[in-house]
């Protein structure tokens, strides 16, 4: 897959959580897909697919308009509960993850963590597989804004935290909530769509490509921040 260079220099890479350096959203969707049916809706692979990047409080209208009926107020949160529960034994690293944080980290990069999982979600995650040390106090979820992905509410945070401009920050998403809350926020996107996961039309919206491993991102990381300085 082609990239375009990034805009230099580059100061901060925000990574997405679930599809990106977390292969968690199979296991997101087999739950989803136990809930649904649980109330009648057989959802369809594509219909599953179309519910990437979004949090669970968004998803609650969905099953409701779709089902019609009013789930319980903390819904979500029991969601959340029920995928936490399973993590720790289920889920795994991106291919390339920890060796993408820990070069990053080496070109001196500074790096965060911005996704619609919350907090406990992310933990498990991040514990399960190891990565945890490589991302403790980088962290950032959509319960600790207003609004979580599409608006950009959730990278803003993350390049303050920081101190870096939004135009110096690159985001890496795969999803089309992500891709629009990178834009919203006024950041360079790219996208990342792994060869045995589902192309989305949504990539063509990443102005400067997508990749099809994590390790194709550490040149074009090089390249963008040859002029960084602390």
């Amino acid at each position: 897959m082609s990239l375009k260079p990034i805009r230099p220099p580059l100061r901060l890479v925000i990574f997405d959580c679930d599809g990106v350096l977390i292969d968690s959203e199979p296991l997101s969707q087999a739950v989803l897909a136990e809930e649904a049916l649980a109330h009648g809706w057989r959802m369809t692979e594509a219909e599953l697919h179309e519910t990437t990047g979004l949090t669970w409080s968004a998803l609650k209208p969905v099953l409701e308009g779709r089902l019609k009926l009013e789930l319980p107020d903390n819904w979500a949160r029991m969601m959340q509960d029920r995928i936490v529960a399973v993590l720790g034994t289920h889920v795994k690293a991106m291919p390339g993850a920890r060796t993408l944080l820990e070069q990053t980290a080496a070109l001196g990069l500074p790096y965060r963590i911005a996704s619609n999982s919350s907090h406990e979600e992310m933990d498990q995650k991040f514990g399960a597989t190891g990565l945890l040390a490589l991302v403790r106090g980088r962290v950032h979820s959509a319960r600790d804004v207003a609004r979580g992905k599409p608006a950009p509410d959730l990278f803003l945070a993350a390049a303050e935290a920081e101190g870096v401009p939004p135009e110096r920050c690159l985001v890496i998403e795969d999803s089309a909530p992500g891709i629009a809350a990178a834009h919203a926020a006024g950041m360079q996107v790219v996208a990342y769509a792994p060869p045995d996961g589902v192309v989305r039309q949504v990539h063509a919206a990443a102005p400067h490509g997508a990749v099809g491993s994590l390790v194709e991102l550490l040149p074009l990381f090089k390249a963008a921040c040859v002029e960084l300085t602390r």
